[in-house]
């Protein structure tokens, strides 16, 4: 049973495409997972409408509809995905049986998984119309955990197999977390089996001790 979500603001703000890449992928990852989340989705973009039809139309320049259609003619054309784009999508690394990739990862490269430390694998997630967004797939196993640390601003993290607690809850397959700059934890996996997350960091890490600075910085966080 999925017992954590997004908060209304975060559901608001990805309905009207105001969200970053990053953070836009790990909700509607998500959403994906979330049949009460889709309901909530759906009700925000019908709230986003009723909304707009309150708005004084605006009169557009008389040479609006011109300046468009040669904005439009002046886009290449989207290259045809060539045999090492499709090799990328094939080599995605290894998910546990039965857990299908998210369709919100359509079109981004996915990295082999990297070791970090023991017990923990970690992949680039790079978004091809904003490649410097911070998104990656962690997998620990059983009983490992992160170092304590906070945020400068913004970690989403969404559960795509397995478990963690991390002094505040538990969060089992398919839960989101938000943390902010307020929430100092440490997410430890269950004892259980492995765990696998997708996550985005806005700004950067913030973690405690000299280890875990260094393994911060190795993966660019």
């Amino acid at each position: 049973m999925i017992r954590h979500h997004p908060e209304d603001a975060l559901m608001l703000a990805h309905a009207a495409g105001q969200l970053p890449a990053g953070p836009a992928i790990v909700v509607a990852s998500h959403i994906e997972q979330c049949p009460h989340c889709r309901q909530r989705q759906q009700a925000f973009e019908a709230l986003g409408g009723a909304l707009l039809e309150t708005i004084e139309p605006a009169i557009p320049q008389p040479d609006a509809l011109a300046r468009t259609l040669a904005a439009i003619d002046a886009q290449a054309t989207p290259p045809r995905p060539t045999t090492a784009a499709v090799a990328v999508r094939a080599g995605r690394p290894p998910l546990p049986p039965g857990v299908r990739w998210p369709q919100a990862l359509h079109g981004c490269a996915v990295a082999p998984w990297r070791w970090v430390g023991p017990g923990m694998h970690w992949s680039r997630v790079t978004v091809p119309h904003d490649p410097d967004s911070n998104l990656f797939l962690l997998r620990m196993a059983a009983g490992r955990k992160l170092p304590v640390h906070s945020h400068s601003e913004l970690e989403m993290t969404q559960v795509l197999y397995g478990s963690f607690h991390d002094g505040r809850q538990h969060y089992g397959a398919g839960d989101f977390d938000g943390a902010d700059d307020t929430v100092h934890h440490q997410p430890v996996v269950s004892g259980d089996g492995i765990c696998v997350c997708l996550a985005s960091v806005q700004g950067n890490l913030l973690p405690a001790g000299r280890i875990a600075r260094a393994i911060g910085r190795l993966v660019g966080l």
